[in-house]
């Protein structure tokens, strides 16, 4: 099961939410995102979000495409399948409150599905909030930044997918008839 493509970029995610989606078709879903906000990662196939546990401290987020999807690390937190569609074949990480952290071009256009799973959320959690134990009332923000950015933990996300056909065709509204 060789690697075919690996993307890795750092984000912050701002009210607790990234998103991946395909570069030409962001749609935003409520339901979906109450469902990320159970279960930590959630699509509608041509949309992910993942939900951290806290908004302020880098997390980092992996893409990687493989020949067949290897089995989720026994040291992982948690983890849920995914299925996204990628017409452009180019996936778009997304700070919620920031926008576009990075982009990646797939191998190819499709369909793509696997599994999300992470490490590091609970204690990235868990030091975000520590922060509210602190005697922060004269802190500067340098002060805040600099405590949020020394979490001796990173929190990690992978999308560890493989492509499992082509991308499903236009109905006419969406080819513009």
């Amino acid at each position: 099961m060789p690697l075919l493509h690996e993307y890795i970029c750092t984000a912050t995610p701002g009210r607790r939410v990234l998103e991946v989606y395909d570069a030409d078709t962001y749609l935003d879903d409520a339901a979906t995102l109450q469902t990320a906000e159970e279960q930590v990662v959630a699509g509608e196939r041509h949309h992910l979000y993942l939900v951290s546990l806290q908004p302020a401290i880098k997390v980092q987020v992996s893409i990687r495409i493989w020949d067949t999807v290897p089995q989720v690390p026994a040291d992982a937190e948690g983890h849920v399948p995914i299925t996204i569609e990628s017409r452009t074949g180019t996936l778009v990480v997304n700070e919620l409150e920031f926008g576009p952290a990075g982009e990646t071009t797939l191998p190819r256009p499709g369909v793509y599905e696997g599994h999300a799973w992470w490490r590091g959320r609970q204690a990235a959690g868990d030091y975000y909030d520590s922060y509210f134990d602190q005697e922060t009332d004269d802190w500067t923000p340098e002060q805040t930044r600099s405590y949020f950015t020394q979490c001796p933990t990173g929190e990690h996300y992978v999308l560890d997918l493989a492509h499992v056909g082509g991308p499903d065709p236009l109905d006419g509204n969406q080819a513009g008839r």
